[in-house]
């Protein structure tokens, strides 16, 4: 009974447990088969026991392992050899075709700008509401800025890229200018920004959200609305807070942009946008696109922003309307100290994570220098390598050039020691207060090095009036140490130039440099006929009345031309013009304006003088140097010593080298300089309204002058090695104004020796006397 029921109680599990048993017997008769261990003593017994004794081929292989094909000898089977497949150039029928290779490596790849902005104005705004966001938007953005309006002004306000479509009309306005940006721009950028004049746009915020968005999204960002009164069922981007379009939005658009011109019937041209990229593209306008919001604020009448505590406002990232170019101007000032103050506080955090890692680096807090996120000082490998501290008082500088031993701080220098006094005053306040209040601060001593790796150090004794809380007063004197970190290194884009630009040679010269002139030609025959230099050469002979009147008996400049005759017959291919101006007053400006008409006006001129030494070296750096509608060139020549003084005891060499001894490199003449005839043109036109002021100013300005207040362009000035000028006694014409004629004459007194040779001079004529 017991056994009949324990057998009706096992039954329905039976097969289950047979099943189970079954399952583990297999395994167990399987395992060293299969399984592998991970310890290494097993498995080199399980390998031997199945891949069998060496020499033998009959050893069992792991079902989980791969056949490597070898045999007993642990040779391969079929030995592997490579073989070379000769490469047959397709013919050609014609000449070989030459390989395009872009400009630029960004264009090869395929890499673009990412941001572009088109502002919408009109031509009552242009001058007012589109100037200032010129310049509260435009510098942000490296220049990609381009205004669009119907018609403008005939005076267009300088450093702003307008483009008139003839057409006040704004639907039309707007399908002209998609237009234009797809046929001039949609290959070079990104992203297109667009909005009106009447809207503040904080430039840090937007390029933050568009460098956070992927290149290839189809995106219609902006501020949403709905249609009111049309069949057309989504939301578009107002136009008045400015919307995001891609490039890929705008590719998909740019077939059917003339089908929504013709289509589409709206009086709204953000409206007639939406519909026509809503109707063709399938594109809704999002305020929110993972995370990233389009923040945006509508500003009242009469609102006190600096007070308003909105997180809206604070957070916006367009502000919209704005009523006046001075309002434009606030709202800046308000949003850029918003961001500065959280570029700092970011500074800080980074600081405090650098702090906190160094205390677990190998060296503790010695890996983390001060200032904390600046590069470390400069160490030096020897004796010669160790920076000098110049010592420097608020009055004097106690290392300075051509090794006087006590100057005075003035200029950059001393701007520069106020500076830091000022900055290190106020941040000992920030330290002490409320306890004690430090004022009056006094150098005591200063020292100052350039360290090229992370910039300008300094140490300061100050010396202060200190006030506590309960008003007792005594003088403390503390020391700091003061860094100026070298900025970013940025480059800056320059227009592409080349060496092959022909030079015109200008050489103004008076009847008393007549000498020097034939010197001039002489080195010209060397260096520039000879050389086949690309270059020509035009002397500006200047009359005076006298003079001219007796051109035909006793012409003063009769050896010159002479001169110029035989190396016309000596170098056939070489040609030297010649200018007979006859003037009273031989000022630059008034010769330059003869000679600028009768040259074109891509004419690259090289103003030089009858004491002027240069080769092809300076020659080609003055064609890379001077850039059209973009830079000046004015370098600085090595101006040698008089022989008498630089060698007393000895004759002087013919090509004195670049030393102390022979010479300095005066930087108080400008009197060679590399420019295009388009570019003086174009100062030349801003001088009317001061000449009906002044009428000497020809007479008074040098040209440097004139490219610095009225040019507008680069004035690029550095020394020329390959620049030099001889040593000539000469005068300054009083006519000059009063800074061009101090200049002159600290460059011809300069000229005469150096400190040292004078001061020797000087002790050899008192002892003279004395004996």
């Amino acid at each position: 009974m017991r056994i009949s029921m324990l057998v009706s109680l096992i039954r329905p599990s039976g097969p289950i447990i047979v099943g189970i048993s079954l399952g583990f017997t297999l395994s167990l008769l399987s395992v060293t088969w299969v399984d592998e261990s991970c310890d290494s003593d097993w498995m080199g017994a399980a390998d031997e026991m199945l891949i069998g004794q060496p020499g033998s081929s009959k050893g069992a292989r792991k079902p989980s392992s791969i056949s490597s094909g070898t045999t007993d000898n642990g040779n391969d089977k079929e030995d592997f050899e490579p073989r070379i497949v000769p490469y047959n150039k397709p013919a050609q029928d014609g000449p070989p075709k030459k390989v395009f290779r872009a400009k630029y490596a960004s264009t090869e790849l395929g890499i673009r700008e990412r941001l572009f902005v088109a502002v919408f104005t009109s031509k009552t705004t242009l001058n007012t509401l589109a100037v200032a966001i010129n310049r509260t938007l435009n510098h942000h953005l490296d220049g990609h800025l381009i205004f669009f309006t119907g018609t403008r002004n005939r005076k267009t306000p300088n450093g702003m890229f307008v483009v008139a479509h003839g057409d006040e009309r704004p639907v039309p306005n707007m399908f002209q200018s998609v237009r234009y940006l797809l046929d001039h721009y949609i290959t070079e950028f990104d992203w297109f920004y667009f909005v009106q004049d009447d809207t503040y746009t904080q430039p840090e915020r937007l390029k933050r959200l568009v460098s956070h968005l992927s290149m290839n999204l189809q995106l219609y960002m902006g501020h949403s609305g709905e249609f009111i009164g049309a069949e057309t069922q989504g939301r578009y981007c107002y136009g008045g807070p400015g919307f995001l379009l891609s490039r890929a939005l705008l590719l998909k658009l740019q077939p059917f942009l003339e089908h929504c011109r013709t289509d589409i019937i709206s009086v709204r041209p953000d409206e007639w946008l939406g519909r026509c990229i809503i109707d063709y593209a399938g594109v809704n306008c999002v305020e929110e696109y993972e995370g990233l919001n389009y923040n945006y604020f509508r500003m009242e009448n009469k609102m006190d922003f600096p007070r308003m505590e909105n997180d809206v406002f604070q957070k916006a990232l367009t502000v919209h309307p704005v009523s006046s170019a001075d309002l434009m101007y606030r709202l800046h000032k308000h949003f850029t100290e918003i961001e500065l103050q959280r570029t700092y506080e970011e500074i800080e955090k980074l600081q405090s994570e650098i702090k906190n890692v160094s205390e677990v680096a190998a060296d503790g807090n010695k890996s983390a220098l001060w200032p904390v996120g600046i590069t470390p000082p400069f160490e030096p490998k020897s004796r010669f390598e160790v920076l000098r501290w110049d010592y420097f008082t608020e009055e004097n500088l106690f290392s300075c050039l051509d090794d006087a031993p006590k100057c005075t701080i003035n200029g950059a220098d001393r701007v520069d020691v106020i500076d830091v006094i000022k900055v290190a005053a106020e941040e000992l306040n920030k330290k002490y207060n409320p306890f004690v209040q430090l004022s009056e601060p006094h150098l005591v001593n200063g020292y100052r090095r350039l360290d090229h790796t992370r910039g300008m150090e300094y140490t300061l004794d100050l010396q202060f009036q200190a006030t506590t809380e309960s008003g007792h007063q005594k003088l403390i004197t503390r020391r700091v140490h003061l860094v100026r970190p070298l900025s970013q290194v940025e480059i800056i884009p320059m227009p592409y130039v080349t060496e092959a630009t022909r030079i015109n040679i200008l050489l103004p010269i008076n009847s008393y440099e007549s000498h020097a002139a034939l010197r001039f030609l002489d080195h010209c025959s060397t260096n520039l006929f000879e050389t086949s230099e690309n270059a020509l050469l035009n002397f500006l002979f200047t009359y005076e009345p006298a003079e001219a009147q007796k051109v035909s008996t006793n012409d003063v400049f009769k050896e010159v031309k002479a001169k110029i005759t035989a190396i016309e017959s000596r170098y056939p291919n070489v040609k030297v013009s010649w200018i007979s101006i006859k003037t009273e007053s031989p000022g630059v400006l008034r010769i330059l304006d003869i000679v600028s008409r009768k040259h074109p006006v891509e004419t690259l001129f090289l103003l030089a003088t009858a004491d002027t030494l240069f080769n092809s070296e300076f020659l080609n750096r003055c064609r890379m140097n001077a850039i059209n509608g973009w830079q000046v060139f004015f370098p600085i020549h090595f101006q040698e010593f008089d022989p008498t003084v630089a060698y007393p005891d000895q004759a002087p060499p013919s090509s004195p080298d670049l030393l102390r001894e022979a010479g300095h490199f005066d930087r108080y003449t400008f009197e060679e300089a590399c420019f295009y005839n388009s570019d003086y043109m174009a100062a030349r036109t801003r001088m009317p309204g001061d000449l009906q002021e002044n009428e000497e100013l020809l007479e008074s300005l040098d040209l440097y002058d004139v490219f610095v207040q009225y040019s507008g362009l680069h004035v690029f000035r550095a020394v020329e090695p390959a620049l030099r000028q001889a040593y000539r006694n000469r005068t300054c014409d009083p006519r000059l104004s009063e800074d061009v004629f101090h200049r002159c004459l600290q460059s011809s007194l300069e000229s005469h020796g150096s400190r040292s040779q004078l001061a020797m001079l000087i002790f050899e004529q008192e002892q003279g006397n004395s004996t």
